[in-house]
């Protein structure tokens, strides 16, 4: 287990490698293993690649983000530049269903509706738009459309949780209610977390997951 000094210098060392981050404007304190990161960034991308830059680092059980995004004057655009932006990279990415996505960016925040068929498809128009230049944060208010329930949901899962890690998914439950599926237990990096909420939300009918995922150190 790391002791966190050690956690913290491992943690400046991946932002540090990471060439889209500029480390020397981010802070970085550890207690109990929870991570706190504070500063000014100079765009929003920079704040998504610094979180997972964390995220990567062994040990990190928790991650609070206290960055603020300032955008330096040629980064700038405004609302109407933005949203144009964005239907436009939505329309050109294979992924999104650009059609049933609205965007409304209000002094560079940019809150995205409309229902879509499956989670990757919301998660690709996030991901998008946080790259966007001018943007300074993104709420993601995209529904999923309610699909057919399988009786064998909670089994399929936990089949995609052992083709992913078969040691860590004997230590997951996975519970359904409707058609939200929790997730609880323990793994043992921010990188497995991931991939059981991923697994979750692929599975047929799931329109919530609820992570309660601990990870161990």
């Amino acid at each position: 287990m790391k002791t966190d000094l050690q956690l913290k210098k491992d943690v400046n060392a991946e932002l540090e490698f990471a060439p889209s981050i500029n480390a020397t404007q981010i802070g970085v304190a550890v207690k109990d293993g929870v991570v706190t990161l504070t500063g000014h960034l100079d765009s929003y991308a920079e704040k998504s690649a610094a979180k997972k830059a964390v995220m990567r680092v062994s040990g990190v059980r928790a991650i609070a983000l206290e960055l603020d995004v300032k955008l330096d004057p040629g980064h700038k655009r405004s609302d109407s530049e933005i949203a144009a932006a964005a239907e436009t990279a939505f329309k050109w990415h294979a992924l999104i269903p650009a059609d049933r996505i609205q965007v409304v960016c209000e002094k560079g925040w940019v809150t995205l509706k409309g229902e879509v068929d499956w989670d990757y498809q919301r998660d690709n128009a996030e991901r998008t738009t946080r790259s966007l230049t001018g943007v300074v944060g993104v709420t993601n208010s995209i529904t999923l459309k309610p699909a057919a329930m399988l009786s064998d949901v909670a089994t399929r899962i936990k089949a995609a949780l052992v083709r992913h890690a078969d040691d860590e998914a004997k230590k997951i439950d996975v519970i359904i209610s409707g058609k939200t599926a929790t997730l609880r237990g323990n793994v043992h990096s921010w990188a497995e977390r991931s991939a059981a909420d991923t697994a979750a939300w692929s599975a047929p009918g799931i329109t919530s997951v609820i992570n309660e995922l601990k990870v161990a150190a």
